[in-house]
């Protein structure tokens, strides 16, 4: 499900959290995490530095509410405690320190955004315009702030005010959609009918299908206009590519007479809307935390927002929280269109967890529930080959490949699903049918040009369409250490070993710690005449656990060289 328009992408590298946060978040549920007494307020804030330095968020949360408690009117302790109050989603127990902060720095930063937000949850309209006029025009806040403000004065009825409010954002590139998508949520708010009508198109023209967010709002508006062929017109486009049931459920209100609620009753839901949008354009590896505080906001002014608790749970699972991510997904009440979603991911959150019978108990119960979906069996296979079970992938990639009558370009992924579970299952002739149906696909496909390329230069058959083939993929992900691996390797098998050697010593800068790549890199210096040299990568090879057969073939080389070890077992 696509949660941002990719027309907005281009935005998220300008768009930058002006906003002093601390590293890091705490836990979903603060009543679990442990009563802890630090000696004095410093040993606590030192305490939790490194709690959030070892991803111990609740250890972190515990050590800085101690400490505060300890000295109440520290600084330090209530700027680190409001934000990770915040990005917990802790946000009437963070309301009071931003009141604090901003007494003390100015209403401005994270603490400003919070008071606005405060303010619109609460209905003060005038009071949420006269704080954003405080807060800075910078970094994220930029287009925040003409949002929340829009809102506030919609709330207060001033519907002229508020399109002026957005035009303060500017034209920046890709932000046209998400500027746009509002002022078509605000008169529909306001009971425009024909300005709303104009803008949804707008919206919805601008990426073919729409996203599925966009959708369901438009659809929603179409549906209680009694414009059933555009409503219908408009799910129809996301069905085949939707993997919730906001279509499904929009075509079966429509058969049904059954005319839905708006999905923006407030001016509070509307912010809700905006901070969600802006999370969701935010939710990158560079602007994780951020995005999670946007997020937060957006929970904190409406609770039941299904796609703002699926942003919010993936994003602790990008964390490496896969007890919250879990908490969230589960959230997500049965009867939304994104109940399914959530039990997906759900499913793959319990094999995370080690919870892998689970998991796949849920996903056979979605594969029954809609028998013409493949996606739960294509889960489900790549649970069961994660776990090295690849009988029992294939027969998961079968059924799903069963449920797929005319395969599309999307599909290229269940044949090259089945095609390693077949390789590594030693069925070689059928994984290489499968990899090359996969590229027939997908011609250009990284990982299947890799993988397929990769497995016949290690067989010794076709090389030089095999080289091709993984430079093909190199071009295309350069800083992807196991491709460039693949291109070392495949120059080590032609006896080009001073290429091998540079190009695998690139593969280990992009991944040190892979033993099979450490292995290749060793065996390309011992063809160089650097033994010296590969004895040490080996023993970095074993350092790192490879499998049992590659830590013996590893281990012969280190005894008695690469001319007396056993032949090399390697997968793609």
């Amino acid at each position: 499900m696509k949660l941002r328009s990719n027309l907005a992408r281009a935005a998220v590298a300008g768009i930058v959290l002006g906003l002093a946060v601390c590293p890091g978040v705490a836990a979903e549920n603060p009543t679990t995490a442990p009563s802890l007494k630090p000696e004095s307020a410093f040993g606590g804030y030192l305490a939790a530095l490194h709690a959030q330095q070892d991803h111990d968020y609740r250890g972190a949360m515990a050590y800085i509410d101690a400490a505060l408690a300890a000295d109440p009117d520290n600084y330090n302790l209530i700027r680190r405690a409001f934000a990770l109050r915040v990005s917990a989603g802790r946000i009437d127990q963070a309301a009071p320190l931003a009141k604090k902060i901003a007494a003390h720095d100015g209403a401005g930063g994270l603490a400003g955004l919070v008071l606005v937000e405060q303010a619109l949850k609460a209905g003060n309209y005038a009071l949420a315009v006269s704080r954003a006029a405080s807060l800075p025009q910078e970094g994220a806040q930029r287009y925040a702030v003409p949002l929340l403000v829009a809102w506030a004065d919609i709330g207060r009825g001033d519907r002229t005010r508020a399109q002026r409010d957005l035009d303060a954002m500017g034209d920046t590139r890709g932000l046209g959609p998400l500027k746009a998508l509002h002022q078509a949520l605000i008169a529909d708010f306001a009971g425009q009918a024909t300005a709303a009508s104009a803008l949804y198109k707008k919206v919805l023209a601008a990426e073919t299908p729409p996203p599925t967010r966009i959708a369901e709002l438009a659809g929603n508006f179409y549906e209680r206009q009694h414009d059933g062929i555009a409503a219908r017109s408009v799910y129809q486009s996301i069905v085949p590519i939707d993997d919730s049931d906001v279509g499904v459920a929009g075509l079966d209100r429509l058969a049904h007479g059954v005319i839905p609620h708006p999905l923006i009753a407030t001016a509070a839901d509307g912010a809700a809307e905006a901070l969600f949008d802006l999370a969701s354009l935010l939710n990158q590896a560079e602007t994780l935390d951020a995005a999670l505080i946007y997020v937060r906001l957006a929970l904190d002014l409406k609770p039941n927002h299904p796609l703002a608790q699926l942003l919010t749970g993936e994003i602790r699972a990008q964390q490496d929280q896969p007890n919250d991510a879990l908490a969230l997904y589960q959230r997500i009440e049965p009867t939304s269109p994104y109940s399914w979603t959530a039990r997906m991911r759900v499913a793959l959150t319990l094999d995370s967890l080690s919870r892998t019978d689970e998991a796949i108990k849920l996903l056979e119960t979605l594969a029954a529930e809609q028998p013409t979906r493949a996606a739960p069996l294509v889960e489900l296979g790549d649970i069961l080959r994660s776990h090295s079970r690849f009988a029992d992938a294939i027969g998961a990639y079968d059924r799903a490949l069963a449920r797929t009558s005319n395969p599309q370009a999307d599909d290229w992924r269940i044949y090259y699903s089945r095609g390693v579970s077949f390789e590594r299952s030693g069925q070689w002739p059928r994984a290489e049918v499968d990899l090359e149906r996969a590229l027939k696909l997908r011609p250009e496909q990284p990982l299947v040009l890799n993988y397929l390329g990769y497995t016949w230069i290690d067989k010794g058959e076709k090389l030089p369409q095999a080289v091709k083939m993984i430079q093909r993929a190199v071009d295309q992900r350069p800083n992807d250490g196991y491709i460039v691996d693949s291109l070392g390797w495949a120059y080590f098998r032609l006896g080009q070993y001073a290429r091998a050697t540079e190009t695998l010593e690139h593969a280990i800068e992009l991944v040190p710690e892979d033993p099979t790549i450490n292995d290749h890199l060793g065996d390309a210096y011992w063809r160089s005449g650097r033994e010296a040299e590969a004895r040490y990568q080996w023993e970095r090879a074993l350092q790192f656990k490879p499998e049992a057969d590659e830590a013996k073939t590893i281990q012969a080389k280190l005894d008695h060289g690469l001319d007396a070890a056993p032949a090399k077992v390697s997968g793609g």
